[in-house]
């Protein structure tokens, strides 16, 4: 509740100074410094990375961080401009009004330019009564609820009985039980959750493959599990580039009797057909080993945009430019189980998730996110991730199951909570089960079929809606507020 309650304030005091805003342009300099100050918060661990590990210099990547955070609150610096200028007076319709740019600015965030929006509004909401909304609206919707009912008392000056029933019916309506679209789905599943703690700047290092390649093996090898998860590239080196031996020797591992199944985390492919950041599914009864490729890629981690190529040189990443995996993937099933891998930040986008879930009778039951932050230290980016998988299995309400080379290594309910997590920066494997659900929440349902467009027509309509016929030119003197 703290966090929710913390940018409640935060907002509130923002749409108080865009009320006493004399023109337009000063609205839009005041959400956007709002916009800069959350977003330098929310996402300063890309310092840790530009610097500590890519080895730039600690003015250049502290300026990166500014510059990320100033470019991206544009979209709030437009809210700002927009509301001030097309705002009515009438507390009501200035409330939908808001909410509805706030959610085209947050949309904006994460579609344009492949998507960045990390730190939502709606992440905060975790462990508040609105989170009930989660399987309906997705992080998005539920982030414009809550800016509505913020704009709701911050609009309403001194009448406060104006927005009270208004607001005493959504949060009646946020504490009733959560409504339940999928139901347990088979047995628990044993699950064995590796978390090698390999710093990042040992990763790649020859004279220490070795060792990680030998810890990995052991802990495949020794797992009493249904399922062995490893994180992301905890193989770090091509099938092919292994000791001779290695790889067959995994496969077998998981061959005929074993009854066990594996993740992977490896990358694949070659320099002819390209190279792609995978998980490789193993498992007795198969002809090939199960396969997903990361579809959502990190710019200027794993592909890299036209004319960028000397600001990965600066960094010096070791891994470049990989090919994009299909969207739609299928399943690995495990004790009849599907699970639906996913790589690093790709849990970041609900709605790309949503296209497994398009049919009913073949969604998954546990989404399995495996990772590597040990990019960014020790800081709250790996907390935050947390917090992503919760509001996945929120809108999904579908188990998820995370393991990660330095944490956070995890199990979170089908209802967002966490019942299993093993100490970040340490190394070893959480043995835990995870128990699978099945079904389709609304989210789901509209998500997997049309993305995010419904969101965008409805900020759209309360944008349009709420405006008023008088416009505040940037000359105005400014609307007297209660």
């Amino acid at each position: 509740m703290l966090p929710a309650l913390m940018q409640t304030l935060a907002l509130w005091a923002l749409l108080r100074l865009l009320l006493r805003a004399e023109a337009p342009r000063q609205g839009a300099r005041r959400a956007w410094l709002y916009g800069t100050a959350w977003l330098i918060g929310a996402t300063g661990w890309i310092y840790v990375s530009l610097h500590h590990f890519g080895g730039m210099p600690a003015p250049i990547a502290g300026a990166a961080v500014l510059l990320l955070s100033a470019a991206l609150s544009g979209y709030l610096a437009a809210v700002g401009w927009a509301w001030v200028r097309w705002r009515s007076g009438v507390w009501w319709r200035d409330a939908g009004m808001f909410a509805g740019l706030w959610l085209l600015a947050e949309l904006a965030r994460a579609l344009i330019f492949t998507g960045f929006p990390w730190g939502a509004s709606g992440y905060g909401l975790i462990d508040s009564p609105l989170d009930r909304l989660a399987p309906w609206l997705g992080v998005y919707g539920l982030g414009a609820v809550w800016a509505w009912c913020v704009a709701c008392l911050a609009c309403g000056g001194r009448r406060w009985a104006a927005p009270v029933p208004l607001l005493a019916w959504v949060l009646a309506l946020a504490w009733l039980p959560s409504a339940r679209f999928t139901q347990m789905h088979g047995q628990p599943l044993r699950v064995a959750l590796l978390q090698g703690n390999v710093p990042q700047d040992e990763k790649f290092a020859n004279e220490r493959i070795v060792g990680m390649l030998v810890w990995h093996a052991a802990q495949l090898k020794a797992a009493d599990a249904d399922l062995v998860m490893a994180p992301e590239t905890a193989i770090p080196l091509l099938p092919a580039q292994l000791p001779e031996g290695y790889w067959d020797a995994l496969v077998a591992m998981f061959g005929e009797g074993s009854g066990r199944a594996a993740l992977i985390g490896v990358p694949l492919g070659s320099f002819e057909q390209g190279y792609s950041n995978s998980v490789v599914g193993l498992k007795a009864g198969q002809a090939d080993s199960y396969r997903y490729d990361k579809h959502h890629l990190v710019p200027f981690g794993e592909f890299i945009p036209t004319g960028f190529h000397w600001f990965v040189a600066l960094m010096n990443m070791p891994l470049g430019d990989f090919s994009r995996g299909p969207l739609d993937a299928p399943s690995f099933t495990v004790r009849g189980q599907r699970i639906a891998p996913n790589i690093c930040y790709e849990d970041l986008f609900g709605e790309e998730l949503a296209s497994r879930f398009a049919d009913k009778a073949r969604a998954p039951t546990v989404l399995a996110n495996v990772s590597n932050l040990a990019w960014f230290g020790d800081t709250v980016a790996i907390a935050q991730h947390v917090q992503i998988a919760r509001m996945r299995s929120l809108e999904f309400q579908v188990p998820s199951i995370r393991a990660t080379n330095t944490g956070a290594t995890v199990v979170i309910d089908a209802f967002g909570r966490v019942t299993d997590r093993m100490p970040t920066q340490t190394r070893g494997v959480l043995n835990t089960q995870v128990q699978g659900f099945a079904g389709q929440t609304p989210f789901a349902w509209w998500a997997s079929r049309f993305g995010l467009w419904p969101l965008v027509a409805v900020g759209l309509l309360l944008a349009v809606a709420g405006a008023g016929r008088h416009r505040l030119s940037d000359s105005a003197p400014p609307t007297p507020v209660g």
